[in-house]
């Protein structure tokens, strides 16, 4: 009886225990979706996909290129360029008399000076300076006594041409073997100076000058500055390109007179002093007498 109660009693217990509790289920994150119409596909690139464009090309640099013929030196001009234009390089090149202008009809360069007289049709020349001629000799000539030489004096030498020689150099090359003598302009012959030879001024001969050189239908800003260094403007000069720049306005002169003692302003308006008359003017010395009032 006692078994059968005691069994009863823990049954009880056993039905009446609450059911274990589960862990309650979390929703699980869903991804969002938006509902895309059918012609999504269809529609134009955004600016992020779209492809980039292909970046401008730039424009080539400017430079300027001149020639010159042998007896020039260039140097001085070619300073004062880098000194003023340093954002434009500036080329040179040498040019026999024979290339002087081909240099300018084929684009090899923008500018030459030249050895006049040369055909300037087509071209804008201008004079630059006078060279002076002098006559080479072999050495041990006479001539290498004086440091003058009159033209007179030489009637009995024999003078070389020297186009006919081939250019300046191979006509000095004949002079060095004794075959005879050769008038040019003196720079030219410092410049070859070639050996067994020497130079001395030569007067009664006709000088040649030196130009500068250029197409008319080539000309604008950085041939017109190259134009003004040559002839020797300054930077300052009105006529050259880099200076013709819009100066600013200066401001107009504050008025001094203030604003208290204008008329407008209610201020009490100025009257001129006003001096008594002399009355010894207009009369002659001593015309008053002694004695009246």
């Amino acid at each position: 009886m006692l078994g059968r109660n005691c069994f009863k009693h823990y049954l009880g217990l056993l039905l009446s225990w609450p059911a274990r509790r589960r862990p309650p289920v979390r929703p699980t994150a869903t991804r969002y979706c938006e509902q895309v119409p059918a012609d999504h596909d269809s529609a134009p690139a955004s600016d992020e996909t779209a492809p980039a464009e292909a970046p401008a090309e730039a424009e080539p640099r400017r430079e300027l290129r001149f020639a010159y013929v042998p007896g020039v030196m260039p140097g001085k001009w070619i300073r004062r360029w880098e000194e003023r234009m340093p954002d434009v390089p500036l080329h040179s090149f040498m040019a026999d008399d024979a290339a002087q202008l081909s240099v300018l009809r084929d684009g090899s360069a923008d500018l030459s000076f030249v050895r006049l007289p040369v055909d300037q049709e087509g071209l804008h020349v201008i004079p630059l300076y006078e060279e002076q001629p002098a006559v080479v000799a072999p050495k041990g000539h006479e001539i290498t006594v004086f440091e003058d030489v009159d033209l007179a004096d030489l009637a009995e030498e024999n003078f070389l041409d020297i186009a006919e020689m081939g250019g300046p150099e191979m006509a000095l090359q004949v002079v060095a073997s004794g075959a005879g003598l050769v008038v040019m302009p003196m720079p030219m012959a410092r410049h070859f100076n070639v050996k067994d030879t020497v130079a001395r001024r030569l007067h009664g001969s006709e000088g040649t000058r030196i130009a500068l050189a250029w197409p008319k239908d080539a000309t604008d800003e950085v041939i017109e500055e190259f134009i003004g260094v040559v002839r020797g403007r300054t930077a300052n000069s009105s006529r050259q390109p880099s200076a013709q720049q819009e100066k600013p306005k200066k401001a107009p002169k504050p008025d001094r007179r203030g604003k208290a003692g204008g008329a407008a302003a209610g201020g009490a308006k100025k009257v001129a002093q006003r001096y008594a008359p002399n009355p010894d003017k207009g009369r002659g010395r001593g015309s008053r007498k002694k004695g009246k009032p």
